[in-house]
């Protein structure tokens, strides 16, 4: 049976529910009427935004991304960065970033971009930066999974908390399997996914274009890697 809306938003469903309704009912019996019924209305809208937020898109990946060299968008939103960069949390090699801002108007589910097997994967406590602020890919609160395909790639790509955004939630498991267009997160209310990929890779995005989660061709990788990628530091359930 097809979900609606995402379990991530059970609660935050569930209070503002909770709190519309009270508020609402005290409105309609101590305010002037037209006072009450703007209330009212008021805490309808935000239910409705609530509820907007967490639901579930009918989605389906990118046809024409078949093959392990094809890096699909994690995220809804718009690309705010595409440039060189100098990976040292884990890769210690450059890299090219491709980083997508989501909007509070944005589904807030996030996807692998890639298949293979889930070698690395922290979180990183932090600031609370407005999402398209350069230092908040390494200032802000984070959580950076490294993907290995099949081909031996290593795909870094990272959930950033914003300014708005108070909450990332994260399913890699070290070891585990990541399968292109699976969910891996949500981010709650405002936020950024930062790719690093390969040098050598084709962008298929331009700054500015809006990205669909599944959907966009972000990039194709080279035709293999390198360097081996150093061993993880966390493990699932530790």
């Amino acid at each position: 049976m097809r979900r609606y809306l995402h379990r991530e938003g059970r609660r935050i469903i569930t209070t503002s529910i909770l709190i519309a309704l009270v508020a609402a009912l005290a409105a309609v019996r101590f305010l002037p009427l037209w006072l009450s019924a703007a209330i009212v209305v008021f805490m309808l809208l935000k239910v409705l935004f609530v509820c907007r937020f967490f639901r579930i898109p009918v989605r389906r990946a990118a046809l024409d991304c078949t093959d392990d060299a094809c890096v699909l968008a994690p995220a809804d939103g718009h690309v705010v960065a595409i440039e060189e960069v100098f990976e040292d949390e884990i890769l210690s090699e450059p890299r090219i970033q491709v980083s997508i801002f989501m909007s509070i108007w944005n589904i807030h589910i996030n996807w692998y971009p890639v298949g293979g097997i889930v070698e690395y994967f922290r979180y990183h406590p932090g600031r609370f930066l407005v999402a398209w602020h350069p230092k908040s890919s390494t200032d802000n609160e984070r959580t950076t999974t490294v993907v290995r395909t099949p081909q031996g790639h290593r795909v870094l790509f990272r959930q950033i908390a914003g300014f708005v955004a108070r909450r990332i939630v994260s399913y890699p498991c070290v070891g585990g399997t990541a399968e292109r267009g699976r969910e891996c997160g949500f981010i709650k209310f405002g936020s950024r996914v930062d790719l690093f990929l390969p040098v050598g890779s084709e962008i298929c995005v331009k700054l500015d274009e809006k990205t669909t989660g599944m959907r966009t061709v972000i990039a194709r990788l080279p035709e293999k890697e390198g360097q081996d990628v150093r061993t993880q530091t966390e493990v699932c359930g530790a």
